[in-house]
């Protein structure tokens, strides 16, 4: 099994899934996409950065389970900055502007931090309260670092993984981490990757001439003085390995062997986990997800659908939020109405949805699905798709995705009751905007009887 026990038994084994050829690497390659968005930098910078960690890795002399090892921390050691930019966001406008900035500063030097910090955190607050929100910011590392060990339990990647992914903050000298280890104590994955990283922001940034002495002017502190010598020593070849017509094709293709395949239920554990993880951007969200992936699945057996397109809309239903990471918390956390530049952002996200799983040869008829689930029959979605353009499965993964969105808190307004929620909804089949057979099935709860009307 690819899931530890613990999480796989909190799915029921007999769930329909997508009939996956999926390999791991290609979720956790999406979530290291999703996990670009949400950290403010290009996109693929996770895939440039594994494959420098791969790079380094050799010519440190790992291998076998080691390098796999350092693949898996590679793609998954920012994925933490899915969450932890959430718990910025109550101080920050753009919580995913501020990540991004941060990355090319010496935020270990306390002068700079703190006039990073002072110049974004809670903007346009009397100074005092300005100040106190730049404290109570930099009190949340601790928290930060239980999230990025939260990463290691969506996977069942092995103990070493886990703990790694806990130390890609720490610096070599010891100063800066929130664990405060310092040299061979921290994991030889965690060295990588935090070199790896940076090695990719300043190159694209400045060149890599100007990023290989970036690195030089820290080893010591911020990296290992061994893995730096390794770039200085050969920074011409690492270049022209980066020069790739697809990152996503050249990890896929790096994977360490053995290559961890899916089985059909796995992935849908594996989807669950991603979805919830993504969920959890927002408290208005927690659990959306999987339950837009139940309410869709039933909706489609009651219609007759076919095995091979329940499966499929499951599985879409879980994923069709991805691009959410995309979007600044606080938009989605906004009490009042948003601007038409902020409502423009937040229609972006069934896009970016699509752009995450288009990488994937396996994955990208699901973005497609997902893609659609804020379309409407008349034009009126996000997107302006009309009836013409919507399938079936489509219908049911907006019909699915509006009513239980409805069933949940927003910053704006409460949840609806269940009556309220199915009102609303049959509202929309009267404005021409959604598909009343489809309704009708979505809303047939457990015991089989249709949500009445209020």
């Amino acid at each position: 099994m690819v899931l530890g026990a613990a999480t796989a038994g909190t799915v029921k084994a007999d769930l329909m899934v997508v009939e996956s050829k999926s390999r791991l690497a290609e979720i956790v390659g999406v979530l290291a996409l999703a996990t670009d968005l949400a950290s403010g930098l290009q996109l693929e910078h996770g895939f440039r950065r594994t494959l420098i960690v791969l790079w380094l890795g050799e010519r440190a002399g790992l291998g076998g389970q080691q390098m796999q090892d350092a693949y898996y921390v590679s793609m998954l050691g920012s994925a933490g900055c899915v969450l932890d930019t959430a718990a910025m966001a109550c101080f920050l406008d753009d919580d995913i502007a501020f990540r991004g900035g941060m990355f090319s500063l010496d935020m270990a030097n306390p002068l700079v931090a703190v006039r990073y910090l002072g110049r974004n955190v809670a903007r346009g607050q009397p100074a005092m309260r300005r100040a106190a929100r730049v404290i109570e910011l930099s009190r949340q590392a601790a928290v930060f670092r239980d999230v990025a060990l939260s990463v290691g339990g969506l996977f069942d990647l092995g103990p070493s993984v886990r703990e790694a992914l806990g130390q890609c903050d720490e610096h070599w000298n010891g100063k800066a981490g929130v664990l405060g280890l310092k040299g061979a104590q921290i994991s030889i994955h965690a060295r990588l990757f935090r070199l790896a990283q940076d090695i990719d922001v300043f190159q694209r940034e400045s060149g890599m001439p100007a990023a290989v002495e970036v690195m030089r002017r820290r080893a010591g502190t911020y990296y290992d003085p061994d893995l730096v010598a390794l770039l200085v020593a050969d920074s011409e070849e690492l270049s022209s390995q980066l020069e790739v017509a697809s990152p996503w094709d050249a990890v896929l293709a790096a994977e360490p062997i053995p290559r961890r395949m899916l089985s059909a239920n796995e992935f849908d554990v594996v989807a669950h986990q991603v979805a919830n993880f993504i969920d959890m951007r927002s408290a208005y969200t927690v659990g959306h997800s999987p339950a837009v992936a139940m309410l869709a699945e039933a909706a489609a057996r009651g219609l007759g659908l076919s095995t091979a397109d329940v499966r499929m809309l499951r599985a879409a239903g879980l994923l069709h939020d991805l691009g959410r990471a995309g979007v600044p918390v606080a938009l989605w956390d906004k009490p009042g109405p948003l601007s038409p530049e902020e409502r423009e952002r937040v229609e972006r996200h069934p896009a970016l949805t699509e752009l995450l799983l288009a990488r994937s040869s396996s994955l990208s008829q699901l973005g497609a699905l997902a893609a659609l689930h804020h379309e409407r029959l008349d034009g009126s979605g996000y997107r302006g798709v009309t009836a013409s353009s919507l399938s079936v499965a489509a219908r049911v993964l907006a019909v699915a995705d509006m009513y239980q969105s409805k069933l949940e808190p927003r910053a704006y307004r409460r949840a609806l009751t269940a009556e309220q929620a199915a009102a609303a909804v049959r509202d929309q089949v009267k404005g021409g905007r959604l598909d009343g057979e489809i309704v009708k099935a979505t809303l047939v709860c457990d015991d089989g009887h249709v949500v009445p009307r209020s």
